[in-house]
This record gives C-alpha cells, structure tokens and sequence, in this order.
C-alpha cells in the first residue's frame, strides 16, 4: 500500500510539475517596425497556439548592415563548431540569402511546410543570381512602380516606350530621383536597362559577362537625353511630395510608402498606380531557418504560421501595405474588398507577378549604377 502511494505521488508530480518553456529566437534585419511587428502581433499569436513557447525577438538594425549581422553570426558560430546555434529563425534582406546558401547555413525547409506551396514568384527561387529555391519565404514582397495624378494624365504611359513619348510631350512632368536618395529611382533605371540594354533575364539571373556591360551605351545615351526632359527628385520622399504638391505628375515609388503618403493623408486620394512593362524591380525580405537551430520543428511552424494567407492578409498586407510574401490570390479570401480593390485595383496580382522584376545580381547592379554615374549624371 505503501509503495503504490510512492509511486502515485511520483506520478502526480509529474503532471504538476511545469515542462520548461521552449524559447524560439527570432533574428531580424530591418527597422524598428520589424521587431515590433513579432513583439506586438507575430510573437504574441504563435504563443497562443504554442502554448508553453516564448518567442524572442532581436533586432540588428535597418538596411543591410542588419543582414550582415546576421551573416557574421553564422559565420562566426560555424567557425566555432558550434553544435546548435542561438537563432532559430531570421528575417534577412534578399541580397544576404545567397551567400548563407552557398555556405551551407541554411536549412531547405520550404516544402516541409504548408505555406511553401503557395509562392511562385521567381524571387523565391534566385536571389540576385543564386539559387535559393527551398531555403527562404518571403516575409512581404516591397514592389515600385509609377505613381501619378489622373488629373494631369488621363492616360498613364504603361511601357517604357509611353514613358519616352509622354515625357517628351510633358516636359519636367515626370520625375525620379537618380540613383542616390531612395531606390525607387535605381529601380526606375534598372528597368529601363532591361527595357533597353539586351538580355534582361541574363542581368537578374547571371552568370556575369563583362561584355554584356558593353550592350548598355545605346540605352544609358537614351536615358540621358530622357532626363533631360524629366524633373531630378530629392529622394523617395522627395518624388512623393513633388507628386502630391503637382510639381511633377507622374514618378516612380516605393508602393507601401505610397499607401502609407495616401492613408496618412499625404497624397490626394485620386492617385493611383501603374506598373509598366516589360517591369520594374522590387525586392523580398526572407524568413530563412539555420541549419543548426535547435528548434527546427518549431521554428518551421513559425513560418508556416508567418506565411500563411490569414497572417498575411492581417500582418502584411493590412499592417504595413507590403505585397504578401505569398502569391496574392492566396490572400484574397482573408481579406475585406476595401482593403484588396486598395492594393490590387490598380495593379492587379497578375501583372505583379509579370511586371515585378528582381534587382540584376551583384556585379550587374554595380556595373549598371558605375555606367549611370559616367553617361547620364555627368
């Protein structure tokens, strides 16, 4: 009688007993809204349907000396011989992917979980050149395009052709911002060198060809005389309150910045968007998983849970007006009319996934801004 109560005791203690909470570790690259978006929303919502996980959260600051943190961490702990890593999970710029690949960092996770079938945009696959097909999921898509006043032009140009025509007939009416202050304007002229300057898919894809940067003159002597009709803006900020004081009537922009300028009530609500072809860049932030994180069941049920259609559609799209990491028609149903017809009227998913280009990998996009600076700025 006494040995069963023993081992009835044990065995209730057992279940009394609190199990030690798993902690997952969350790095992430970018500005502060980053880390308050898992702190506030993201974080928050996976403990609830984890119960006993702590989720942890650890900024590395904006732009891409956030991603090299991350980098030189797994470098540093892959150097050591470290058996399990202290991160697992990180939200890293598109250009950084590549390289943990190359070096092994990185766990193929995508199709372990639900979500990875739900994206195809070419971005998911290569990274400026290398191949990262399985390794990453965007977190959200940043995307430019044309922003403009329908009441200075009834009829957006929707090519690089149109835009030639309509700046030549509206003088200092469009308007970028070079290549220095804000990417949309290096956005602008990376498309107009796939619009002119020979293989475009050669310039996302690679691999780099030094004769391939002798092609460009015709198009960067084009583009100089376009600028010259065109109006020079102060930065990304700077075309968008050009726009909304009718300096200019039509711009390249960052999207999330422009339904941001719009909401915030910045810009007239009459502006709209085009997205023209043969397209213009954007670029992804990627949830990728160490190879050597201690918690990879749950840190693939991190993103899976950060990748699917609900959080997407409230996280992403309603939050921040980011495109979704995943393809668009997969968010649909998650979200009201208003917020949809909002970010997909006037660019529609479709021609986000023809017309959204990635930036040209590493050494095209070095080549392409050095060729701007010696034919177009001088």
């Amino acid at each position: 009688m006494k040995a069963k109560l023993i081992a009835a005791t044990l065995v209730t203690g057992m279940f009394c007993t609190p199990l030690a909470a798993a902690e997952l570790t969350v790095l992430t690259a970018g500005d502060q809204n980053m880390v308050d978006y898992v702190n506030e929303y993201l974080g928050p919502l996976f403990e609830k349907e984890n119960p006993g996980t702590k989720v942890r959260v650890v900024g590395t600051g904006p732009g891409d000396a956030g991603s090299q943190k991350i980098l030189e961490r797994f470098e540093a702990q892959s150097k050591a011989g470290v058996a399990k890593w202290d991160a697992d999970v990180a939200v890293v710029h598109e250009k950084f992917v590549g390289p943990m690949v190359e070096q092994e960092f990185l766990e193929a996770y995508r199709s372990k979980i639900p979500s990875g079938s739900l994206v195809t945009r070419e971005n998911a696959k290569m990274a400026l050149g290398t191949n990262v097909d399985g390794y990453v999921m965007p977190m959200f898509n940043s995307q430019t395009a044309l922003a403009y006043n329908p009441a200075l032009v009834p009829n957006p140009p929707k090519s690089y052709d149109e835009i030639v025509e309509f700046a030549k007939k509206n003088p200092k009416q469009f308007g970028y911002n070079g290549i220095k202050g804000g990417a949309s304007g290096v956005s602008f002229v990376m498309g107009w060198i796939y619009a002119y300057g020979g293989d475009a898919q050669k310039l996302m894809n690679g691999p780099f060809d030094e004769s391939e940067t002798k092609k460009w003159d015709k198009a960067f002597a084009s583009l100089k005389e376009f600028s010259r009709n065109a109006t020079l803006t102060p930065g990304n900020a700077g075309t968008l309150d050009m726009l909304s004081r009718g300096e200019i009537a039509i711009g390249p922009v960052w999207v999330d910045m422009f339904y941001s300028w719009k909401a915030n009530g910045q810009l007239p609500p009459e502006m709209k968007l085009v997205l023209p072809t043969p397209g213009m860049p954007g670029q992804p932030m990627h949830y990728v998983i160490p190879a050597k994180t201690a918690n990879a069941d749950l840190a693939q049920k991190f993103v899976a849970l950060a990748t699917s259609p609900k959080v997407q559609a409230e996280g992403i799209v309603k939050r921040f007006n980011w495109y979704p990491g995943i393809d668009a028609q997969h968010v649909q149903a998650n979200l009201d009319k208003e917020t949809w017809q909002k970010l997909f009227t006037d660019i529609s998913p479709e021609e986000l996934a023809k017309n959204g280009k990635p930036f040209p990998i590493a050494p095209y996009n070095k080549a392409i801004l050095e060729a701007y600076e010696r034919q177009v700025s001088n």
